[in-house]
C-alpha cells in the first residue's frame, strides 16, 4: 500500500471508532431535553446511557472473533453500517422504548466495529510505525469521550433545522456514510483469516447476567427493593458464577471461550482491569450526575453545561499528556494512586459544590481541573500496564478483556450512581438532593480504583524507590 493510501485507511478508523467512543458520553448533556421531550422515566434515562454501555462491553470480545475469522476491513465496513442504521433509529425514536432499544443495538454495532480498529493498524505498519500511530490513536480517543458532552451540548445549541437533542445522533450518519465510502476504496483487502471459533453461548450467558444485573439496581432505585427485583439481581450474579466456571472447564478442554480466566492470575493483569473496572464505573456515573444535575438543578443550558465541562478535559489533557510521561517512569504507581486519589476528592467536592448551587464560578471550574488532572493520571497508565507481563499471543484478548471491563463498569456506574442519584430526590426540581448520595457510591467506587492500583508489583516501575 502506499503511504497515502495507508493514511486514508488510517483516518478511515480513527474517524469511524471516535463516532463509538463520543457516543459513550456525548448523550449525558441531551438527557434532560430527552426526558422533557419523551416523557422518560428515570429509569429509562438510565438505560439510554447503560444499554448502550452493556451492548458495546459485553459484545466486543465476539465482535474480535468476527473479524479474526471473516476478514477485519469486512466485518469493520458492515460494523460502521450498523452503527449508522442504528444512530438513524436513535435520532428517529418516538418514545423512551425506542430509544432505549436503539441504543441496544448501537451498542452492538459498536461492539462490531470497534475491535477491527487496531487488527486494521496492525495490518497498516511495521512494528516501529504502529508505536507513532497508536499514540496518536490513543490521545485522539481519550480526548473524544472527553468532549462528548461539550459536542453534545453544542449541536443542540445550533438546533440545526428544529432538531434539538436528536442531532446528537442524527450527525453520525453523514461521518459514519464518509468512513463506509472512504473505508470501501482504501482499507487493506489482503487477510490472513483464521478459523471461525467462537462461544457464542458464553457471550449471551455473560451478556445476560449483566443486562439482569443492570435492570435490577436500575429498576430497583426507581420502584423499590421489590422481592423479585432483588430476586433478579441474584440471578445475574449466579448466571455470571455460571458463565465463569464454564469458561475455566472450556479452556481446560481447549475449546474456545469469550473470556480467559487464566489471565486474571497475572497480577498485573487483574489489579489494573480491577482498577479500569472501578474508574470507569466511577468517572462515567459522575459526569452523567453531573450534566443532569447542573441543568434540572441549577438550570444551565445545554451549552452551559457544555462549556463547564471545559476545565475538566483539560485537566485530563494535561495528566495524560503532560504529567504521566514525565512522572510514570520516576515515581511508579505513586502516580496513578496519588492521581486517583485526587479525581476521588475532586469528584466528590464538585457535586457537593453544585449541591450547595455553585453552578460554575471559579472555585467550581478550578476542582473541575483537578479532577480532570486526577483522572489523567489514574487512566493513562493503565492501558500499557494491563498487558505488561501478559504472554504475547494473549495480548488481543487481554485488550479486549480490559475494554470490556471498562464498558461493562461504566453501565453498572450509571446503574449505581445514577440509581443513587434519581433515588434520593434527582427527579425533584431542584434536583439537587441526590447528588450527596450518589456522591458517595462514586467515593467508593473510586476507591476501588485507587486501592487496585496500589497492589500493582513494584517491580513494573524500574525506577520506583
Amino acid at each position: 500500500m502506499s503511504d497515502r493510501r495507508r493514511s486514508l485507511a488510517f483516518i478511515t478508523v480513527l474517524v469511524a471508532v471516535v463516532l463509538e467512543v463520543v457516543d459513550t458520553t456525548i448523550v449525558n448533556t441531551a438527557i434532560p431535553l430527552i426526558r422533557t421531550s419523551l416523557n422518560a422515566s428515570p429509569a429509562a434515562m438510565q438505560w439510554i446511557v447503560a444499554g448502550y454501555l452493556l451492548a458495546l462491553g459485553s459484545l466486543l470480545l465476539l465482535g474480535g472473533r468476527l473479524g479474526d475469522a471473516l476478514g477485519h476491513s469486512r466485518v469493520f465496513l458492515i460494523g460502521v453500517a450498523g452503527f449508522v442504521i442504528t444512530s438513524l433509529l436513535c435520532g428517529l425514536a418516538r418514545d423512551p422504548q425506542e430509544l432505549v432499544i436503539a441504543r441496544l443495538l448501537q451498542g452492538a454495532s459498536g461492539a462490531i466495529m470497534a475491535p477491527q480498529s487496531m487488527a486494521i493498524i496492525q495490518l497498516l505498519y511495521t512494528p516501529l510505525e504502529r508505536v507513532k500511530q497508536l499514540a496518536y490513536f490513543g490521545v485522539i480517543l481519550g480526548l473524544a469521550a472527553i468532549l462528548g458532552p461539550i459536542v453534545g451540548g453544542i449541536l443542540i445549541e445550533l438546533n440545526l433545522l428544529g432538531l434539538g437533542w436528536r442531532l446528537i445522533f442524527l450527525i453520525n450518519l453523514p461521518i459514519g456514510l464518509f468512513a463506509i465510502t472512504l473505508g470501501w476504496f482504501v482499507l487493506p483487502d489482503a487477510e490472513t483469516k483464521a478459523e471461525l471459533r467462537i462461544d457464542p453461548i458464553g457471550a449471551l450467558v455473560f451478556c445476560g447476567a449483566f443486562g439482569v444485573l443492570l435492570y435490577g439496581l436500575i429498576e430497583g432505585s426507581e420502584k423499590g427493593w421489590r422481592p423479585e427485583l432483588l430476586a433478579l439481581m441474584v440471578i445475574g450474579i449466579l448466571l455470571a458464577a455460571f458463565g465463569w466456571a464454564r469458561a475455566k472447564r472450556r479452556l481446560a478442554a481447549q475449546l474456545p471461550t469469550i473470556v480467559r480466566p487464566d489471565l486474571f492470575r497475572i497480577g498485573t493483569f487483574r489489579w489494573a482491569t480491577a482498577a479500569s473496572f472501578g474508574f470507569s464505573a466511577g468517572s462515567i456515573g459522575f459526569l452523567l450526575v453531573f450534566a443532569v444535575a447542573l441543568q434540572t438543578g441549577l438550570g444551565l443550558t445545554p451549552l452551559e453545561t457544555a462549556l463547564v465541562h471545559i476545565p475538566f478535559g483539560a485537566g485530563v489533557m494535561l495528566g495524560v499528556g503532560f504529567i504521566v510521561p514525565r512522572l510514570l517512569p520516576r515515581i511508579g504507581k505513586k502516580l496513578p494512586t496519588a492521581g486517583g486519589s485526587l479525581m476521588l476528592a475532586a469528584t466528590v467536592a464538585v457535586m457537593l459544590l453544585i449541591r450547595g448551587g455553585n453552578g460554575g464560578n471559579a472555585i467550581l471550574l478550578l476542582v473541575l481541573m483537578l479532577a480532570g488532572v486526577g483522572m489523567g493520571c489514574l487512566q493513562g497508565p493503565l492501558g500499557p500496564i494491563v498487558v505488561a507481563e501478559v504472554p504475547r499471543e494473549l495480548a488481543g484478548t487481554a485488550s479486549a478483556t480490559f475494554r470490556t471491563s471498562q464498558q461493562v463498569g461504566g453501565a453498572l456506574g450509571i446503574a449505581l450512581v445514577g440509581g443513587a442519584y434519581f433515588a434520593l430526590g434527582g427527579t425533584i426540581e431542584p434536583a439537587l438532593q441526590g447528588l450527596l448520595p450518589a456522591a458517595l457510591v462514586v467515593a467508593c467506587l473510586l476507591a476501588l480504583a485507587v486501592v487496585s492500583v496500589s497492589l500493582l508489583p513494584a517491580r513494573l516501575f524500574a525506577h520506583e524507590d
